[in-house]
């Protein structure tokens, strides 16, 4: 197995939207803000090669909206989703599996694209996509809170596309395939899936946005685009505390700098980063 980052740009939220109860005067000094108070973040993707089967988790936002909707969060930099495959020698219909760890618009808009006759299709015509019932059927329906962030142009074209798949939800740990778990998490959206990753004697964690960047790993760093909070926080510190004790690593969807860190702890006893892994120390 080997592990990827993929880089497909990055974006803007704002920052009392993303560290929440937090002050500005202290979140401020991790991630400064713009004369707009949006803070830049990134939106890293993962590739897990095995033997037979080339994943690719999460796609970014792709490059299909409009220009009304990028004002909102300007999108930039040089990466994209298809280019960085192609810099790792892998092209759209290489790829096997897409697995969603939800389908908030900065997670699921690269998996669709518009074709020469400006129809929405899949990007990856050869790939099963993966999600699950529960939280699928919630991105359809969605909350007030959540309905920007659900768009139909990403979520319906995979279901008409006949590439879907859902897997069962269920309260405890499940293996996916051999050398992957999923853990389903309520706190930032409706069963979200954050993935566990075992390559050899190493387990690589995935959290996705139960804990979006190192900037996240204390506590009370939890979004305010989280639909319950105090969930999140306990599912949040359940995957600290093992990642710890077990020498677990974790891998940042949204860290504008920083893709994977080893946890230690401080002398006060709290929980923070300790190694920061590049991906060449990932695959030996």
């Amino acid at each position: 197995m080997k592990l990827h980052f993929i880089d497909t740009g990055f974006f803007k939220l704002d920052g009392g939207a993303m560290f929440g109860v937090v002050p500005k005067r202290l979140w401020n000094k991790l991630n400064p803000a713009d004369d707009n108070n949006l803070c830049t973040w990134s939106m890293r993707c993962l590739l897990i090669e095995t033997q037979d089967r080339l994943i690719l988790v999460d796609t970014g936002l792709g490059n299909k909206q409009d220009e009304k909707f990028r004002s909102h969060f300007e999108p930039h930099g040089q990466a994209s989703l298809l280019n960085s495959l192609a810099q790792k020698g892998f092209q759209p219909e290489d790829i096997t599996d897409v697995f969603l760890t939800h389908l908030h618009f900065d997670h699921v808009g690269g998996a669709i694209k518009k074709d020469d006759h400006n129809s929405l299709v899949t990007t990856f015509p050869k790939a099963t996509y993966w999600s699950n019932e529960r939280h699928f059927n919630w991105a359809l329906d969605p909350n007030p809170r959540e309905r920007a962030s659900f768009l139909k142009e990403n979520i319906l074209p995979i279901q008409d596309s006949g590439q879907l798949k859902f897997i069962e939800v269920s309260d405890d740990d499940v293996e996916w395939i051999p050398g992957i778990k999923i853990r389903f998490v309520y706190g930032h959206t409706e069963a979200m899936m954050a993935l566990f990753i075992q390559k050899g004697d190493q387990t690589f964690v995935y959290p996705a946005d139960v804990i979006p960047s190192s900037h996240h790993i204390g506590l009370p760093y939890v979004m305010a685009y989280d639909i319950r909070p105090l969930l999140t926080l306990q599912e949040k510190r359940r995957i600290l505390e093992d990642a710890y004790q077990e020498q677990q690593y974790l891998i940042f969807e949204h860290d504008p700098q920083i893709a994977a860190v080893s946890l230690t702890k401080n002398d006060r006893g709290r929980i923070v980063k300790d190694r920061i892994l590049t991906e060449e120390e990932l695959n030996q």
